[in-house]
């Protein structure tokens, strides 16, 4: 079966009485590599989903990096907290 990225959703089309229901599905393979890295540094996102994306993100042969942020100095949050 394919992956799911997020649980399905409802869209739904008309109003009141002749209102249609459509389910979207909502497959790893159709989501944009945008959204992937997204989730992969979100700090929210959950280790099992982020190694799917990763998994993804290599059948599409798209090479990832890992790169380090600055750590910021503490002495200027410091000073600027007092």
């Amino acid at each position: 079966m394919p992956i799911k990225f997020k649980p399905d959703s409802f869209e739904y089309e008309g109003r009141f009485g002749s209102r249609t229901q459509t389910r979207i599905k909502n497959y790893i393979k159709s989501t944009p590599k945008q959204e992937l890295f997204e989730y992969i540094n979100s700090p929210s996102s959950k280790p099992k989903i982020i190694q799917k994306c990763i998994n993804e993100l290599i059948r599409r042969d798209i090479k990832i990096t890992q790169t380090c942020l600055e750590q910021p100095n503490i002495s200027s949050i410091v000073g600027t907290l007092r």
